[in-house]
């Protein structure tokens, strides 16, 4: 394991004795350590305490791993924001291809805008960009609010074929 001797649990999974580690000191304490201070006692009792052992550090290092992906100090969250921003090599690969997709939204864009007639495209415009309403359009062309309207729905059917030949 990598880094194990960072990891009390894995120090202690890998050891063949129980490990007790403090602020200052690792012990270890192998069977033969554990038969000499417990004449009483049998090997099967030291493999019983060595799988306590895994598995209450085991609980412990998933206790730990949990608490510490949810807290983050103050400190290192303008080094986790440093970690997250994009290489400069990405941001510009980023950029361009960023930049090509929007030239290729603008061309089919023009083009579909282009496949409309003038009146059509007018119309079309004032409703989608500047937000006209069908009635506020018929005002200002000086006609009838369903002409506008089948005039839009001939656009928008012009601009959804054009889409799907595209």
């Amino acid at each position: 394991m990598k880094n194990y001797k960072d990891s009390d649990y894995a120090l202690n999974r890998y050891n063949e004795g129980i490990v007790y580690r403090f602020a200052d000191v690792t012990v270890v304490v192998t069977l033969a350590d554990y038969l000499a201070d417990n004449p009483d006692k049998t090997e099967e009792d030291f493999q019983m305490l060595k799988e306590f052992s895994d598995a209450d550090y085991r609980k412990q290092d998933r206790v730990d791993n949990a608490t510490n992906k949810r807290n983050v100090s103050i400190t290192e969250l303008a080094e986790t924001l440093a970690c997250s921003e994009p290489s400069a090599e990405y941001a510009v690969i980023g950029v361009s291809e960023e930049t090509e997709r929007i030239e290729e939204r603008l061309k089919l864009a023009k083009g579909a805008l282009d496949a409309l007639t003038e009146v059509q495209r007018r119309r079309y415009i004032l409703h989608r960009a500047h937000g006209l309403t069908t009635r506020e359009i018929a005002a200002i062309e000086c006609v009838n609010q369903s002409k506008i309207m089948k005039s839009l729905d001939a656009a928008k059917n012009k601009i959804s074929k054009f889409l799907a030949n595209s």
